[in-house]
């Protein structure tokens, strides 16, 4: 059913508030993505990981190695929390017609885990604490965005639901830039203990003690309270819309629903297809800062700055490519995307510090004192980040073509279960590959194989879609 129109509501049968406080809950979550999982966190853990595994005995490769393979077990056991749990909270949402109060719930647990992100310390590390904390938060952010994306098909005509995707990723990869670029312009220290715009780090933070970097933590937990506040403002659920919760009949529509799979042929194809292009995208933003940290040698600062052209140039294509989905569909977006990073990952694997693809590179620098194969990961960054953000725009419009308003819960929560069911597969098999190998390139030959799996997959997928329930 369709949203009451209201004050806000206008012509085009779209409420321009609603819409813009569904856009804020991308522009506040981002940063968990950015700062947290790709470009600062997921960076100060490998560096803080590889200096303890050194000082117990593991030379410098291995030592990454270890930093490495801990990291993709932790996401690979909050991978598969989100997998168990997704399809079954969606049905129950869906049944009681309610999403708000668990979008509260599960900002909660992002709040709780980027906080304590705060007391991971640069010696003596509690390694596994920042692993579970880092859980937490990420398992609060994939079950939020659930919900808020469940919301989607009610918020335009179909026609549009592309274009509000792409620019919704947009405006949260813009949130991700504008959050990056504050953290090291105000709070992240260089490594002469000033911040990149040469400041001390606010606060009285003790660079010593990495405090600055240490900030991005209850800084993420901070800018999502804050930017939240419009989401919760204006994205409203319909009055008298609540109904009692009844999980018998929430898991009977759910286990009708995945019975009926085999019956419906584009979805069934399509949530493989994303499970795997999902799986190994998320690998590859989780793991692209270890890389740069462990194989390039990067300093938290440099991989900053990197975020910050990687997360522009998301915003930028993300914006572009919902044009594109509204002009040509979201499999051929999601096609030329998969194409994209199957390419970067080809190029990860055939590249270190000083070769690529078993060609010497130049040793003196190229362009702003960057080596060769920094400037190539540059590069490779704004196409993670470009391909990356439009491919979640088109997945999300993908999803809404398979399903229907007053399903969308449960829809999403079988789109989670696609993502999240072999969510511990990529992290998992590049953890398991860099250790059997103690390379960290080979580590990432996974990721090729299975952004190629998801792609073959498409062919069996509708562009139009399936509306039935």
């Amino acid at each position: 059913m369709a949203p009451a129109r209201d004050k806000g509501q206008q012509g085009d049968g779209m409420n321009r508030k609603r819409i813009w406080g569904w856009w804020f809950f991308d522009w506040a979550s981002q940063p968990y993505h950015t700062l947290l999982l790709t470009f600062i966190f997921s960076i100060y853990f490998a560096e803080v990981a590889k200096r303890h595994f050194v000082a117990i005995g593991d030379n410098v490769s291995i030592a990454g190695a270890h930093a490495q393979a801990l990291w993709g077990y932790g996401l690979a056991f909050s991978g598969v929390i989100i997998a168990c749990l997704a399809p079954v909270l969606g049905a129950i949402a869906d049944s009681s017609g309610r999403r708000l109060p668990w979008v509260w719930f599960f900002s909660l647990l992002y709040v709780v885990g980027a906080t304590g992100l705060w007391w991971l310390m640069p010696v003596q590390p509690a390694l596994i604490q920042a692993v579970v904390l880092f859980g937490i938060g990420l398992i609060g952010v994939e079950f939020a965005t659930i919900f808020t994306n469940a919301m989607l098909p009610g918020l335009a005509p179909r026609a549009e639901i592309g274009r509000l995707s792409g620019s919704g990723y947009a405006f949260g990869y813009l949130g991700g830039v504008v959050a990056l670029g504050l953290m090291l312009a105000l709070f992240a220290e260089t490594p002469n203990g000033r911040t990149l715009i040469g400041i001390p780090p606010l606060f009285g933070l003790d660079p010593t003690l990495r405090e600055g970097t240490r900030f991005v933590g209850p800084f993420t937990a901070v800018w999502y309270v804050v930017f939240m506040i419009p989401f919760f403002l204006w994205v409203k659920e319909p009055r008298n819309g609540g109904r009692p919760i009844r999980v018998a009949a929430a898991m009977s529509d759910l286990w009708a629903l995945i019975r009926s799979l085999r019956h419906r042929r584009s979805l069934a194809a399509w949530l493989l297809s994303s499970m795997f292009s999902r799986d190994a995208l998320n690998a590859l933003y989780g793991f692209g800062g270890v890389y740069a940290g462990t194989v390039l040698g990067w300093p938290v600062f440099l991989a900053g700055v990197f975020g910050v052209v990687s997360a522009v140039s998301a915003a930028v294509i993300s914006w572009l490519g919902g044009r594109a989905d509204r002009a040509f569909g979201p499999r051929a977006v999601i096609t030329a995307c998969i194409l994209a990073l199957t390419a970067v990952c080809t190029l990860l694997v055939g590249m270190d510090r000083s070769t690529i693809f078993g060609f010497p590179a130049p040793a003196e620098p190229v362009l702003a004192g960057l080596r060769l194969p920094d400037v190539i990961f540059f590069v490779c960054g704004a196409i993670i980040g470009g391909a990356g953000g439009a491919l979640q725009a088109a997945s999300r419009t993908m999803m809404v073509r398979h399903t229907t308003e007053d399903r969308a819960t449960e829809g999403f929560g079988l789109y989670a279960l696609s993502g999240k069911a072999t969510a511990f597969l990529a992290p998992f098999l590049i953890a398991l590959t860099t250790q059997l190998s103690g390379n960290q390139r080979i580590g990432f030959i996974p990721l090729i194989v299975i952004f190629l799996v998801a792609l073959v997959l498409l062919r069996w997928v509708d562009p139009e879609g399936e509306a039935q329930p």
